[in-house]
């Protein structure tokens, strides 16, 4: 009970650090730690994602870049279209570009559902190194996809000159643009502890732990595993829509595996299974790449070794660390 309550504590200490340094960044007129803290909270929810994914159902999907290109490219090419004037499809019925941010989330959402499921569908039917392997294969086949399209830039990835807005909000402004990725944030957050706490995430813990016996029970672990597979590529594609807009850019460098590391990091760093560990394993990780990055381009050594100190003696990462170990640490 005590050590539930110290995070608790440690939960609402981070997500207020979060909410207040943009508000001192724009107090001070620097508008770059603005921008910062909004990747950090973007980036923390596509950890979210992974999240839900790897640390309550225990899998270790080596291909959510995939989703969180996929949901850049989305943004991206809908502004593009947007911004030409020209349709994206025009049979059997044509479909436009948009510069609405409600309905490049809502397609977003779509297109990595869609495409988890595909992915979720053939990958969850192998388990360990297989599984790692397959979502890898997912994503460098979509990654490739990418680059042999030169329409959408190709290789060099394509420039967003239309921001995406909303209604009643101008999300040009930094400030404005880090309240709507906090807000996602606290979303995503609240829906996962919902998830978690729920029957459904019950049942996606035991599978983790044992599909047989949780198949014994009468509950089928593929399904329960695939839906969480999911709604966690869900969350990272929205968070891909959010930093493209950031950005003004995507690229295919959000596609590539060594983005599908990234994410895995701010987890692992943060604790996995923990419910805030993304949000300390990307704050820690952006603030290693601005801070320590400016004075030298081997700041991945030092991350490295935080990295290996970490798994090595810490296991509950950075939340283990301020809020005690769970009981899966």
């Amino acid at each position: 009970m005590i050590e539930r309550s110290r995070e608790t504590l440690v939960n609402a200490v981070l997500a207020g650090l979060l909410l207040a340094a943009p508000l001192v960044a724009t107090l001070l007129d620097e508008p770059f730690y603005v921008s910062l803290a909004s990747r950090v909270a973007i980036l923390a929810l596509a950890g979210v994602g992974l999240n839900l994914a790897l640390g309550y159902g225990g899998m270790v999907s080596f291909g959510h870049a995939a989703f969180f290109g996929l949901g850049g490219y989305v943004a991206g090419i809908a502004a593009f279209h947007a911004f030409e004037g020209s349709a994206f499809l025009s049979w059997p019925v044509t479909i436009g570009g948009s510069d609405q941010l409600l309905v490049v989330w809502l397609v977003a959402a779509l297109v990595t559902a869609l495409a988890a499921l595909a992915i979720g569908a053939i990958s969850l039917r192998t388990s360990g190194v297989y599984f790692i392997m397959i979502t890898l294969a997912f994503a460098q086949m979509i990654y490739y996809l990418a680059i042999s399209i030169p329409a959408y830039g190709g290789e060099d990835g394509l420039a967003i000159y239309l921001r995406n807005q909303l209604p009643l909000a101008d999300s040009s402004d930094p400030l404005v643009f880090f309240f709507l990725c906090y807000g996602l944030l606290l979303l995503a957050l609240f829906l996962s502890a919902r998830i978690v706490a729920a029957p459904f995430g019950m049942a996606l813990q035991c599978a983790r732990m044992n599909e047989v016996r949780l198949a014994t029970s009468g509950i089928a672990p593929y399904p329960i595993k695939l839906t969480a597979f999911v709604i966690s590529a869900v969350i990272t594609g929205i968070a891909g829509a959010l930093f493209a807009d950031l950005n003004g850019f995507v690229g295919p460098s959000m596609l590539s595996w060594h983005r599908s590391g990234e994410i895995m990091i701010f987890v692992i760093l943060g604790g996995v299974g923990r419910l805030f560990g993304p949000l300390a394993g990307a704050a820690l990780f952006i603030l290693l790449e601005s801070f320590i990055g400016g004075f030298t381009d081997r700041w991945q050594l030092l991350l490295g070794a935080v990295l290996l100190g970490v798994v090595l003696f810490a296991r509950g990462g950075v939340m283990g660390l301020l809020a005690g170990r769970a009981r899966h640490d």
